[in-house]
């Protein structure tokens, strides 16, 4: 089979050559056309499940919201996992499916359950509906719109209905969120006083707004054989519109309008969350989120082509938009990074042919597979999704693809310097072509199995499922396009070309390294033979020494990637309100802003408008965007940075718990574990209170262990609650029903009676108290409520109102209550430090009984990996000696090269320990890919000596 090949390829050179255009025409193709991102997209098969009610506390949207959406969710085709947050006004519902699902269908399967959801969920609690079809690569480029003397509604406005949607018909783009600034709405903030003074209740005024607002159709009368469309216009455009309403009549029939119960006003939505920027105060911003699968890099351009766009409407409006977060920036370090490292090794490897072939032709000749492989690896990648990022490019050897050109073209060199210097003259093309056909075929069958071994070695690693799949495999699949790619043109391209570009006659000679080498190995190599139980005493004992130290490097599950960027938290106590909080955080940027090292600083504080990250106001995610790291001055390393960081912040803030991590690491974990930390301890049960005490005593005993860094348990008490609890026999003796008072209690925070139109913009609008009456606890206790004949009771006669302490949030995993301890890991290896947390966990009893605990975050991640490692590499280990044994039919000569394995691991396993390194899934694929090549040094070895002794020679 081989040898037809070759025959045809050189009997066909000028097909080959059109056969390698061809290729390269498809591989820039493919080029320009793959995604592209910094790291491969870990996030597993996930749908939202997110329902916006304002008026509910946690206990109750946990009851009413949450529940049934876990309920009805239970039972899903391909669903694994279900966990959930209920906290003041949301519950957030994430459903994560088997690895494999179609992210649509799985989508599908959610929307169909929510129909019944709706059904079972109290008329005016909320509406579940499913988040943006995104990922944990999802959020790739973050604006601030900006505006002389305009107010943060105006500008939440403009982001609202002149930026984002426009922004939203770029390709590639789910969702544009909007995040701080005050949603506008009309509102009719009632005065109770009025209320009492007009004899009206808060229903009349509601039911006047709700009903003076719509627009009626009366289908169409004919007049003189022309068709009039009969058109009823309600709407109200205006404040002085809604002011104008009629509520009721008074007794002499005199008309009592809105005007007179309350204030028409534009005034925010009741706001949870807010953002703020290098300590100078509150801001608009956008957050631009990518459909899953789509191209980060033609994504982010094609939004700032968009906003380029929009650029001369928003200077009419005297607007504009700053971006402070660009994915592309840190997609950029990384390609730069990779291709950095690709066109260094490629010279190097170009270097060294030169140096050992002697001969400019036959370099040139085994150069252009690197490019050549590379395109065809392109080809293969953009067939089969394959992404651009570190991963799938950073393990692309170009030595290993380059190995069977190397020896066709040496082997080749070699015998037409032979012939030509056997026949005292330049050999003719047709013997060049013949000689070329020869050389070829005495070695590819080696070059062929060498490559062979090399990519079964990464077959086992496409068996890998879960985050480390979606890491490591599109690696396996680069390195085997490049390999395939490789021996293809090995076959074909490299013997038509050698059989037109080598020289007709060559003059052999040993390169100077090669005689400089051969002197300094030579003697090395007959000591070690003559003393051959010695050296493989030595050989032996560096391997039990290697095994030895393997407990001591530690573990982690991968090594982690600079971003550019920190994404710091703060956390606070649940009883803070949305100011103090915004206030804190402009404390929090100005100690920062004040590091060298640091460009800007933006706080995000509570949640967006879409609320895929459910925090609530207690909690701040803080974006630091730095300097290149040339720049830096205070630290030398990112950990140092971080250290110095966290001591200035504890001085300024006292009482604030602060943890770090970078902005694309922070999301991908809490989407993938549902923490944010580098470890997660899961206590599971039925009480809050149980749940609270075990978690606060956890945390004293986690703290304690070496390594245990931003240790906190989830706030999930703390919160006030002004209780009204409705007293059933004071409602009946008035005739009350509990619905009236209720009524009253939701129009505190605001009930929406419509919307009023602006052009194509629609705003809320709303009845809601006024705000001197909503912070005040009096005036809440004397707000009234109308009985059937006419009375007006206060609300303190028909409730017992008290302030408590209630839940901040309730956590839900499996169906099963849930607090978390959080921690990262600083200075020590995270496999090392989790077994030292457990033991010290179990030693200090802190779980009662019917309670039980799980730990989580990348240590999860890491077993999970570690578990599958142990399968995949004892199978690439058993399929390297098939091969051998396969290639030269003796189980004793696969033997010899087999013992090569361990011994190149010795290697490896003390590179980690004088680097410091733990040892990392990464690490470990990076031994199975070693496996290959040490086994076909000893390859290419044993085939020499074999062929020497099948010879006669020695």
């Amino acid at each position: 089979m081989i040898e037809r090949i070759l025959e045809w390829s050189l009997r066909n050179r000028f097909l080959v050559f059109v056969g390698s255009l061809l290729l390269v025409g498809g591989g820039l193709a493919a080029m320009r056309t793959l995604p592209i991102d910094a790291v491969p997209d870990v996030t597993n098969v996930q749908v939202q499940v997110l329902t916006k009610a304002p008026a509910l506390g946690p206990e109750e949207v946990e009851r009413f919201i949450t529940t049934p959406v876990e309920l009805a969710m239970s039972g899903l085709p391909g669903l694994e996992d279900a966990r959930s947050v209920s906290k003041f006004g949301l519950s957030a519902v994430t459903l994560v499916f088997k690895e494999g699902t179609d992210i649509y269908f799985a989508r599908q399967l959610v929307n169909e359950r929510l129909q019944t959801v709706r059904e079972s969920i109290p008329r005016g609690y909320g509406d579940p509906e499913m988040g943006p079809i995104t990922t944990g690569l999802g959020e790739i480029y973050q604006f601030e719109v900006r505006g002389e003397g305009k107010t943060p509604m105006d500008l939440r406005t403009i982001l609202e209905w002149d930026i984002a949607p426009r922004l939203r018909r770029v390709q590639g783009v789910v969702e544009v969120n909007s995040f701080g600034g005050e949603l506008k709405t009309y509102q009719v903030q009632v005065h109770p006083e009025n209320l009492a003074r007009y004899g009206v209740s808060i229903s009349d005024v509601f039911q006047a707004v709700e009903r003076n607002n719509a627009n009626a159709g009366g289908a169409y009368i004919e007049r003189n054989g022309e068709q009039y469309l009969i058109r009823g216009e309600g709407l109200v455009a205006s404040l002085q519109d809604i002011g104008d309403i009629v509520v009721a009549a008074d007794a002499n029939g005199t008309p009592i309008y809105v005007r007179q119960i309350g204030d028409p006003a534009f005034a925010p939505m009741v706001r949870q969350g807010a953002v703020t920027r290098d300590g100078k105060g509150e801001v608009v911003t956008g957050i631009v989120m990518m459909l899953v699968g789509a191209n980060s890099r033609q994504v982010v351009n094609d939004v700032k082509r968009a906003i380029d766009d929009v650029k001369p409407a928003l200077a009419k409006l005297g607007t504009s938009v700053e971006p402070f977060y660009d994915r592309t920036d840190l997609v950029r370090r990384t390609i730069q990074t990779v291709a950095k490292n690709l066109v260094e090794g490629g010279i190097l490897v170009i270097v060294v042919l030169f140096l050992l072939l002697r001969n400019l032709r036959a370099g040139l000749i085994v150069s252009a597979v690197i490019p050549l492989s590379m395109l065809a690896a392109f080809i293969g990648m953009r067939w089969f999704g394959v992404s651009v990022n570190l991963m799938s490019l950073g393990a692309i050897d170009f030595g290993l693809i380059v190995d069977g050109s190397v020896i066709v073209v040496e082997n080749a060199v070699r015998m037409i310097a032979e012939r030509s210097h056997h026949l005292g003259r330049p050999v003719t093309p047709a013997e060049r072509s013949a000689l070329v056909l020869r050389a070829s075929r005495e070695v590819l069958r080696s070059a062929t199995f060498g490559v062979a071994i090399i990519a079964i070695v990464y077959l086992p690693i496409l068996s890998l499922v879960g985050i480390e799949g979606k890491m490591f495999r599109p690696m396996a699949m680069t390195v085997l396009f490049a390999l395939a790619g490789a021996l293809v043109l090995a076959l074909t391209f490299i013997p038509a070309l050698s059989s037109l570009l080598l020289p007709k006659r060559i003059v052999e000679e040993e390169s100077f390294i090669v005689s400089r080498t051969r002197r300094a190995y030579e003697p090395v190599l007959r000591r070690a033979i003559a003393r051959r139980w010695v050296t493989v005493g030595a050989a032996v004992a560096m391997f039990l020494s290697s095994v030895a130290l393997l407990p001591f490097l530690g573990s982690e599950f991968v090594p982690r990637l600079d971003e550019g960027a920190i994404a710091l938290q703060s956390w606070r106590l649940p009883s803070v309100s949305l100011e103090e909080s915004v206030r804190q955080s402009g404390e929090i940027e100005k100690v920062l802003k004040r590091f060298p090292e640091v460009v800007t600083v933006v706080s995000k504080t509570g949640r967006a408008e879409i609320a895929t990250d459910p925090m609530g106001v207690e909690i701040s995610d803080v974006l630091v965007m730095l300097k290149p790291h040339g720049e830096w001055k205070t630290a030398s390393t990112r950990e140092d940075l971080v250290v110095a960081m966290d001591g200035a912040l504890k001085k300024a803030v006292p009482g604030t718990l602060f943890s770090y991590s970078q902005p694309i690491e922070l999301r991908v974990s809490e989407l993938i574990a549902g923490v944010r930390s580098d470890v997660a301890l899961k206590i599971f049960g039925d009480d809050l209170a149980t749940l609270k005490r075990t978690a606060d005593a956890a945390v004293g005993v986690l703290a304690k262990v070496p390594g245990a860094a931003d240790v906190k348990a989830e706030q999930t008490a703390g919160l006030p609650v002004l209780r009204m609890r409705i007293d059933r026999r004071a409602i009946a003796r008035y005739g009350i029903n509990a619905a009236d008072v209720l009524e009253v209690i939701s129009t505190v925070g605001g009930r929406e009676a419509g919307v009023v139109l602006e052009g194509q913009r629609r705003f809320p609008l709303m009845v809601r108290f006024s705000p001197s009456t909503r912070q005040d606890v009096e005036n809440l206790r004397s707000l009234r409520v109308r009985a059937p004949g006419g009375q007006l009771i206060p609300l303190a006669q028909l409730a017992d109102i008290a302030i408590e302490d209630g839940p901040a949030q309730v956590s839900h995993e499996s169906g099963r209550r849930r607090i978390t301890v959080e921690m990262n890991v600083r200075g020590r290896d995270l496999g090392g430090f989790v077994a030292d947390a457990q033991r010290a966990v179990e030693s200090a009893n802190v779980v009662p009984t019917g309670y039980f605990l799980e730990w989580g975050g990348q240590f999860e991640n890491l077993q999970e990996a570690s578990r599958r490692l142990l399968v995949v590499v004892p199978v690439a280990l058993a399929l390297i000696f098939v091969m051998l044994f396969l290639t030269f039919g003796s189980a004793k000569l696969a033997a010899v090269i087999y013992l090569n394995v361990p011994f190149a691991v010795t290697g490896g396993v003390f590179a980690l320990g004088l680097r410091g390194m733990p040892l990392s899934i990464s690490a470990g694929v990076g031994f199975i890919a070693l496996f290959g090549v040490a086994v076909l040094n000893g390859l290419v070895l044993v085939s020499y000596m074999k062929q020497r002794h099948d010879e006669g020679l020695s």
